[in-house]
């Protein structure tokens, strides 16, 4: 499918966390979708339940994007195959506007490298709690570091008053600022957090109506046509095969259920594009993976909320057990502690798992790993040649025991650092570090 030449775009970003980007993301997108605008939406980063959001607001699958993990020619084609058919593209950022790694230009992962690679004007969301007219010193700030990154306008938001509003809006229109709303405090419509992220929207009670609510609530607020009028038009070339990782075998059975949904869409889509087919099954129903597959993927998640199912899924661990005596079994994040001997739990209670790799996982004492990392791999594999550089990302909170295996790769973070990273032994490979991309050779 051919993408318009004028789909417009725009990048919803903050010039921090937490300060409402996800929520008036959501809102617009929800919103022009029920104006009969075809939306598409992208992540930028590594952040895999954001877009499922993204998905359940526009009706379309929405991508992940990160400068740092893909090389340009993959994100301009990612960019081109998320744009195809829609009216406007909404690119929701991550953490800050310009906060990424130290990289060369335009690799840093930061929310401005979308911006300043695919002219994609910013709407900047700005927390204005606790403070008035100094909002506007920030808001400039954004708007001047980086001659390539176009500021849209700025949608306020918990406004405390009226009063509140009129102080900042002035202070923000003093130095050629467009105010493009100003929202309420209003903490009703919050999305649900646990230690990962946001609740995963398949676990939303009332998804979709919470969603128009939001919609509702931001529409009332923020002059909508005013956003479409700052979005830019993308002149985008037809979106070719993006295939980031080659897939792992011709068939590959894949978990997906609550404890395992972390699977980046780019990374099936290329799949698909290569030819591969997908075969889903649920461990949490206690099903086997397909007997006719080349390889079974674990993917990441959330095994450690489900420890005691899992255990208890006979069907599931002697079928991946039998499917690794002859064939791969790669596991990611929540997939390597399902690989492993025993899965603790935060009460401290062990359970046991799948035993094709030696270490163990716990949850009885946390401990954040959290950032890029770049793997080369030490032996051939499901995922490429030895010596094949991996490009991806690490978010967990487990600690691990009795790690005997070798090591799947050698990883190095984005300070540089060098260590081993995950396992293998015989068909099988596992690592906490979810892939993104391939280094092409």
């Amino acid at each position: 499918m051919t993408p318009p030449r004028h789909t417009r775009g725009f990048l919803v970003s903050a010039p921090r966390s937490g300060s409402g980007k996800t929520v008036v993301s959501l809102g617009l997108m929800r919103a022009l979708a029920r104006r009969g605008l075809a939306v598409a939406a992208a992540k930028n980063g590594p952040d895999y339940i954001d877009p499922a959001f993204h998905m359940a607001a526009t009706g379309r699958a929405s991508l992940n994007l990160d400068s740092w993990a893909m090389e340009p020619g993959l994100l301009h084609g990612l960019v081109a195959q998320a744009a195809a058919g829609a009216d406007v593209l909404v690119c929701e950022g991550s953490m800050g506007l310009f906060d990424g790694v130290a990289a060369p230009p335009r690799r840093a992962g930061a929310s401005a490298d979308l911006a300043a690679l695919f002219g994609l004007p910013v709407v900047l969301v700005l927390d204005v709690s606790g403070q008035a007219q100094t909002a506007a010193a920030v808001a400039l700030g954004c708007a001047r570091l980086d001659p390539e990154v176009r500021l849209a306008g700025v949608i306020l938001n918990r406004v405390a008053s009226p009063r509140h509003e009129r102080l900042v809006a002035d202070a923000m229109r003093a130095h050629d600022l467009d105010v493009l709303g100003a929202l309420p405090r209003n903490d009703v419509l919050a999305l649900p957090e646990r230690h990962l992220g946001l609740v995963q929207a398949g676990e939303h009670p009332a998804l979709d109506a919470t969603l128009d609510a939001i919609a509702d609530f931001v529409a009332a607020h923020v002059d909508l046509d005013a956003v479409l009028a700052a979005a830019r038009p993308l002149d985008l070339a037809p979106p070719g095969l993006a295939v980031p990782v080659p897939p792992p075998g011709q068939r590959i059975a894949i978990a997906r259920d609550a404890a395992f949904s972390f699977l980046y869409p780019h990374l099936l889509n290329g799949w698909r594009a290569a030819g591969a087919e997908i075969a889903f099954f649920s461990p949490l129903a206690d099903e086997a993976p397909a007997a006719d597959a080349d390889c079974c993927w674990l993917p990441g998640g959330y095994p450690e909320l489900h420890a005691d199912a899992l255990a208890d899924a006979r069907r599931f661990l002697d079928g991946v057990r039998a499917f690794a005596k002859t064939r791969p079994v790669h596991g990611e994040c929540g997939g390597y502690m399902v690989l492993g001997r025993s899965l603790t739990d935060k009460d401290g209670r062990p359970h046991e798992m799948l035993g094709l790799l030696g270490h163990s996982t716990s949850f009885a004492t946390r401990k954040l790993h959290l950032g890029y990392r770049a793997g080369t791999l030490e032996a051939d594999g499901v995922l490429g040649r030895r010596d094949a550089v991996l490009r991806g990302h690490e978010f967990h909170y487990a600690t691990v025991s009795d790690e005997a295996d070798a090591p799947f790769a050698t990883v190095q973070d984005a300070q540089g650092a060098v260590a081993p990273a995950g396992g293998r032994r015989g068909h099988v490979s596992g690592s906490f570090f979810h892939v993104i991309s391939v280094e092409s050779a």
